[in-house]
C-alpha cells in the first residue's frame, strides 16, 4: 500500500507520524509531499513527533516532486483551504484509476454536494473551487471525506505535537459503505486513531462546521482563546445567531441539526482554553481559510435564497481584517 501525505502541518504531520509507526501485517510505503523548511527539516531529522512517552523521529520519504513519488493507493490531503489550488496538480499526478484521496480539511469542500440529494444536488461552489478546477483534477468519485476531531500543533518545521483527541470520521461523498473505506478505517485505527465510518459524511462535515465557523474567525478577529470567546455573553450570543442561520441552511438542503447552539457551546467550553487553528495561522502570518468556513456558507445561502445577516457580518469583518494583513486575496 502506497500512501502519500500532502501537507505536513499539524494534522498531516500527526497522520504521517502515526502511520509511520503503525504496526500491522500489511506494510504501508509512506511518503509526503513537502516544500521549503519542512522538506529540509524532515530530510535532515525525520519527522519529529512528540508523544506521551517523549519525542521520536519517524523516518519518512519526502519530496517536492509528485512525479518522483509516483502513483499512490491513498493520498491524504491535509492542507489548509488557501493552499489547495497550489497542490491540486500534484495530487492529480499521484492518482491512478484506483487511487483514493482522503480530504482531512476544515469547512465545506468542493465535492460537498456531489452525491447529496436535495435542492443543492451537484452544486459547484465557486468560493472554494473557482472555475471547477478541483472537480476536474480530484473528482468526487475518488474522494474519501474525513472529519478530524483532534488538535495538534507544529512548533517548528517538521515537528508535530499532539494536544488532544484522536477521532476521525470518514466516508464517501456518494454515501453508503464499501470495503475500500472500511479497510482504510482499519489501517488508521491500527495507527492509534479512533475511526468511525459514516454513511453520510456531509452530515458530519456540516455538524463540525456548525461548531467552528464562529470560534475560528472570532478568535482571529479578537486574539482570544475559545474560553474567553464563550465566556463573554454578547459574543456567545452572536455565535448562537450565526449557528442558527447555519441550522436553517442545513435544514433547507437536507442536513438538519437538532442540537441548540448553547449545548454546542457547552461542549466546546469543556475543552478549556486553547487557540483555534485560525488564530494560530494568523499569528504565524499564514493565509486564513475563510472561504471554506464562511464564503461557501454564504454561497449556499444565495443558492437557496435565504438571508444570513450574522454570517455575512462575520465574514465581512474577518475578510477585511485578513486583507489588511495580506492574509486573504485583495478585492477584485
Amino acid at each position: 500500500m502506497k500512501v502519500c501525505i500532502v501537507g505536513l502541518g499539524a494534522i498531516g504531520g500527526l497522520l504521517a507520524g502515526r502511520l509511520g509507526r503503525r504496526p500491522g501485517p500489511d506494510r504501508i510505503e509512506l511518503s509526503a509531499l513537502a516544500r521549503g523548511a519542512t522538506l529540509a527539516a524532515v530530510r535532515q531529522h525525520g519527522l519529529r513527533l512528540h508523544t506521551a512517552q517523549g519525542p521520536v523521529a519517524v523516518p519518512l520519504q519526502v519530496s517536492d516532486d509528485a512525479a518522483a513519488l509516483g502513483v499512490q493507493d491513498l493520498v491524504i490531503l491535509a492542507v489548509k483551504g488557501p493552499a489547495l489550488a497550489g497542490v491540486a496538480d500534484a495530487v492529480h499526478a499521484m492518482c491512478g484509476p484506483q487511487t483514493r484521496v482522503l480530504t482531512a480539511m476544515n469547512g465545506v469542500p468542493w465535492w460537498f454536494f456531489d452525491g447529496l440529494p436535495g435542492p443543492c444536488a451537484g452544486l459547484a461552489l465557486e468560493s472554494v473551487d473557482p472555475g471547477g478546477r478541483l472537480r476536474r483534477l480530484i473528482p468526487a468519485s475518488q474522494v474519501v471525506g474525513c472529519v478530524v476531531h483532534l488538535s495538534a500543533s507544529t512548533p517548528a518545521p517538521g515537528v508535530v505535537r499532539h494536544a488532544n483527541g484522536n477521532g476521525l470520521i470518514i466516508g464517501r461523498p456518494a454515501g453508503g459503505r464499501d470495503g475500500d473505506v472500511e479497510a482504510w478505517a482499519r489501517r488508521l485505527g491500527e495507527a492509534g486513531f479512533v475511526v468511525t465510518v459514516s454513511e453520510r459524511i456531509q452530515r458530519e462535515l456540516w455538524f463540525k462546521l456548525f461548531g467552528n465557523m464562529t470560534t475560528n474567525p472570532i478568535s482571529a478577529l479578537t486574539g482570544a482563546t475559545t474560553d474567553r470567546i464563550l465566556d463573554d455573553p454578547l459574543v456567545r450570543g452572536f455565535c448562537s445567531a450565526v449557528m442558527r442561520e447555519a441550522q436553517a441552511l442545513g435544514a433547507a438542503f437536507g442536513i438538519p441539526i437538532d442540537e441548540p447552539p448553547e449545548a454546542r457551546h457547552a461542549v466546546t467550553r469543556r475543552l478549556g482554553s486553547f487557540k483555534t487553528s485560525m488564530l494560530q495561522d494568523l499569528e504565524a502570518g499564514r493565509p486564513l481559510e475563510l472561504d471554506a468556513l464562511l464564503g461557501a456558507t454564504r454561497e449556499i445561502a444565495g443558492h437557496l435564497g435565504l438571508a444570513t445577516p450574522s454570517i455575512d457580518a462575520l465574514f465581512g469583518l474577518a475578510r477585511l481584517m485578513a486583507r489588511e494583513r495580506g492574509l486573504y486575496p485583495p478585492a477584485a
